[in-house]
């Protein structure tokens, strides 16, 4: 009997599994990720959380009265939190060869654990995401080493055929800026840029080796991190020739605690560069570029006010180390700053700031970034959903607000506000609710649970209608009802499904 009872927990625990392995993936397979998610579920659902109180009475009444109790404890375990989805919404489960090997660790450490008796068979279930942050930590070694191969491969392509290497990091506008800077760049040379958002060690190994051909004479990579170190072991691999950082903003203070925590973590990437090119409006960039110059290195400062810096665009026009170039025509969705920072980096290989005038005016927009598209009824769409910082809210805020008074409507916002902003992330909702309903927006839909009663609490009061639901399809819906033409709809982010 005993062992059908474990049998039974174990196959409990395995049948919650692929959940969670979700979540793994979205994640970046970081330990500790699993578990984080699971305490912010139980902050966001008073349910889910009553529902351990019968979890703690089963199990106790399966240690003194009957092992059977063990088994409701287990699947009432598994049954939470309410709402976090096995099929996926926002992405499927992939099993990639790196997921089947966590399987096989994972499945090894609740064998390990739950075949001792009924009891431990049920804790499997219980902490089922302590167990699989276990299996992330002691797998870490195995995907380091099988990930050495590919990173040699991707070295020696890089030794082979010897491009200039440009990298870019910073807390936001990455993957716009190396666009911009792929654009300009290509007019005149064979260029590769690391697709889509692939800016960890993998990612850059997989575009080298698959994209870097014979006489490429520039290789532009996306560079992020979670945590200090990390770049500077992707600059051991790829080393930059031109190092740029575009901000240091209040992202993955989650993780970096402070905005000088990012700032040291993002420095690296140019410790390896002889040339830096740095967003300077930027109060730690500004800072940075002093130090490094000290260091010998050549420094391009970028700036969208100040004339005196290397590159700037300013009123309509470039500027390059104060002297007038021409009139910068960009395009509407441009962002002036990472176009700056583009040109810098442009100039810093050796073009000429003329040529690159000439190319401003058909820089790419960047899809979900800031993207406007008019609707066939006559309303405007301002797609903002790929992330979200405080800054680039406040900057797609105003663009929705002038965008609405030019055609003549009103602006609505959809947004589950912003994440991983650690012990001011409550604060910094609360203060973009309030941005909204003092912009003037005619509804803000709060989408989820994550940030939904920091988003009302600042909105509340003002003249904005305060809607709440629990998908992005349920807004999306909402506001085709209530858009007219003329009127914008700003959707500013868009969590995976595994946040609330």
């Amino acid at each position: 009997m005993r062992w059908l009872i474990t049998l039974l927990c174990l196959a409990i625990t395995v049948a919650g599994v692929p959940r969670w392995l979700r979540v793994v993936q979205r994640e970046h397979y970081l330990p500790g990720s699993v578990l984080w998610t699971d305490q912010l579920w139980f902050s966001r659902s008073r349910l889910s959380a009553l529902l351990w109180l019968p979890v703690v009475g089963f199990f106790a009444l399966g240690m003194f009265v009957s092992p059977w109790f063990y088994v409701p404890a287990a699947a009432i375990a598994q049954a939470t939190p309410i709402g976090l989805s096995y099929k996926g919404r926002t992405s499927r489960l992939a099993w990639t060869p790196r997921l089947r090997r966590l399987s096989i660790v994972l499945g090894l450490l609740v064998l390990l654990v739950g075949l001792w008796s009924p009891a431990l068979a049920a804790c499997t279930s219980l902490f089922l995401t302590v167990l699989i942050d276990a299996a992330l930590f002691l797998i870490q070694p195995v995907e380091k080493a099988l990930s050495r191969t590919f990173l040699e491969r991707a070295q020696g392509r890089l030794a082979k055929v010897r491009p200039t290497l440009i990298a870019i990091t910073g807390s936001y506008g990455k993957t716009t800026t190396k666009n911009y800077l792929a654009h300009l760049l290509a007019h005149s040379h064979t260029v590769l840029a690391s697709p889509a958002s692939f800016n960890n060690a993998m990612g850059l190994s997989r575009a080298v080796n698959e994209g870097l051909a014979p006489g490429t004479e520039v290789f532009v990579a996306e560079m992020g991190t979670y945590g200090k170190g990390e770049i500077s072991r992707l600059c051991d691999v790829f080393p930059p020739d031109i190092a740029m950082i575009t901000a240091i903003g209040e992202v993955h203070l989650q993780r970096m605690k402070s905005r000088v925590g990012v700032l040291e973590a993002k420095a690296e990437i140019a410790v390896k560069a002889g040339k830096v090119v740095l967003n300077t409006d930027d109060d730690l960039l500004a800072g940075l570029a002093g130090s490094l110059a000290q260091q010998g290195k050549e420094v391009i400062r970028c700036s969208i006010t100040d004339r005196k810096a290397d590159v700037a665009i300013i009123d309509g026009q470039l500027l390059v180390r104060g002297k007038v170039i021409g009139a910068a025509q960009l395009p509407e969705a441009v962002h002036p700053i990472n176009a700056a920072c583009a040109v810098g980096a442009a100039i810093a290989f050796g073009d000429d700031p003329a040529l690159l005038l000439s190319r401003l005016a058909d820089l790419p927009s960047v899809a979900h970034r800031l993207e406007p598209l008019q609707m066939p009824d006559g309303s405007w769409v301002l797609d903002d959903t790929y992330n979200s910082n405080p800054a680039g809210a406040a900057e797609a805020l105003r663009r929705a607000r002038a965008l609405a008074e030019r055609s003549g409507g009103r602006f609505h916002v959809v947004t589950p506000g912003m994440v991983e902003l650690g012990a001011i992330q409550a604060q910094r909702n609360e203060e973009l609710g309030l941005a909204i309903a003092e912009a003037g927006a005619a509804t803000l839909v709060v989408v989820g649970r994550t940030n939904g009663t920091a988003l009302s609490r600042g909105a509340a009061g003002g003249r904005t209608e305060i809607v709440r639901v629990d998908t992005r399809e349920h807004g999306v819906a909402l506001v085709e009802q209530r858009a007219v033409p003329g009127d914008v709809v700003l959707f500013e982010n868009d969590l995976p499904d595994h946040y609330p």
